[in-house]
């Protein structure tokens, strides 16, 4: 048994996961949108059927219901069958959770309910082209004129740019003051928008881009949840979220690691196997203890943040740790498999490609490192002790 595997709880789910991956060939079809990039609506809507969207989500609105724990054993258990496509996938709900926590009556049963269900996609729109880290710098706004509401603005680096049929907009609502920021729940397909791919390093099937609106009228029951407090809502998503995706993460790493050990243990080279040579013995066994930590640091954030507590540093902190591990064991793959490493043949590369979206994406790694800091030295104030 490998390092990671041993210190996963046991899950009967984890062998369900399983036998639905290999049922739908989810592997195979991760390297085909890669080479194809496409919405995958077929399979998204087994995963629907299937129970496999919406983990945490309440079960009223579609999902599971089941702890943040065990969500990440089970995303873990999906990168590690999968890859990242179908782990986010099973994840998408959760990107939306502000529409079962915040939405109304009819937003739930409109959009939660049926994302659940793999009916429809919801995507999020936050970021813009001058306003990435930094969300005090958002521009797109929404504005009352004859009490009529017009979105105006410009969303960039938005996943599902081309497929998302709802996106959930973070706009200025010039009824909320200078700060306040409204979330909208905005259909793609009204007059007044404009969607262009960009094209990416990986993660290819999300068909990333921009946004425009130009005065798209909205109606009131589009708001979800109170005026000018949707960033406050998307701190606690993106808090949970972070700390799942490091689970994802460590388990696309873990399929490279046990892919790679064993090419050490059969590829012969000097008159023995590849693994009697300590430049790849050692950084292998480190890899392996690594990928092992990094879980057992997730779960413990993950299992924080079910009993209620705050843990928005340490979550912050879990993602770029995963992340980090994840891409060094995956380029040790590739290094350790020679010039196929490095080609198609093999998937270690794909994988180091889309893993390494989550130095950026949901917050870049340098973002997570100032939460974390901001935690213990709060901006103003001096650490408690003995001035020099």
């Amino acid at each position: 048994m490998t390092e990671l595997a041993a210190v996963l709880p046991d899950d009967p789910l984890r062998d369900e996961i399983e036998q639905f991956a290999r049922t739908h060939r989810l592997a195979e079809r991760t390297r085909a949108l890669d080479a194809r990039p496409e919405f995958p609506w077929n399979e998204f809507r087994a995963m629907g059927k299937a129970g496999w969207l919406g983990l945490t989500m309440p079960p009223e609105h579609g999902g599971r219901g089941l702890p943040l724990r065990r969500a990440g054993v089970l995303l873990q258990e999906f990168g590690f069958q999968t890859g990242t496509a179908f782990a986010k996938l099973s994840l998408q709900p959760e990107f939306s959770s502000i529409l079962a926590a915040h939405g109304s009556d009819a937003q739930r049963l409109r959009l939660a309910l049926p994302l659940a269900r793999g009916e429809t996609l919801v995507g999020n729109q936050i970021t813009e082209p001058k306003a990435g880290s930094d969300l005090s710098l958002l521009t797109t706004k929404v504005e009352h004129r004859g009490g009529r509401l017009f979105l105006t603005g410009t969303k960039s680096q938005v996943a599902f740019a081309a497929d998302a049929q709802t996106a959930i907009v973070y706009a200025r609502s010039d009824r909320a003051g200078a700060t306040g920021v409204s979330a909208y729940a905005v259909p793609q397909d009204v007059p007044g928008i404009e969607r262009r791919i960009i094209g990416d390093l990986g993660e290819c099937w999300m068909r990333r881009g921009t946004v425009k609106y130009a005065s798209v009228e909205l109606s009131p029951d589009q708001l979800i949840g109170e005026e000018g407090r949707g960033l406050e809502y998307l701190k606690v998503e993106l808090t949970h979220e972070r700390a799942l995706l490091g689970a994802i993460y460590l388990g696309v790493a873990r399929a490279s690691w046990e892919e790679t050990v064993r090419e050490a243990g059969n590829r012969i080279v000097f008159d023995g196997p590849l693994s009697d040579q300590e430049a790849v013995a050692f950084p292998l066994v480190e890899d392996g203890t690594r990928l092992a930590a990094a879980w057992l640091y997730c779960e413990r954030v993950l299992d924080r943040l079910d009993r209620g507590e705050r843990a928005d540093d340490a979550a912050a902190m879990s993602k770029w740790f995963a992340t980090d591990v994840a891409l060094t064991t995956i380029d040790h793959a590739i290094q350790f498999h020679g010039g196929r490493g490095y080609s198609k043949e093999l998937p270690h590369e794909q994988r180091w490609r889309d893993v390494r979206s989550g130095m950026l994406a949901h917050g870049t790694s340098e973002i997570m490192h100032r939460v974390a800091a901001r935690r213990r030295w709060p901006k103003g104030r001096r650490s408690p002790g003995r001035r020099p």
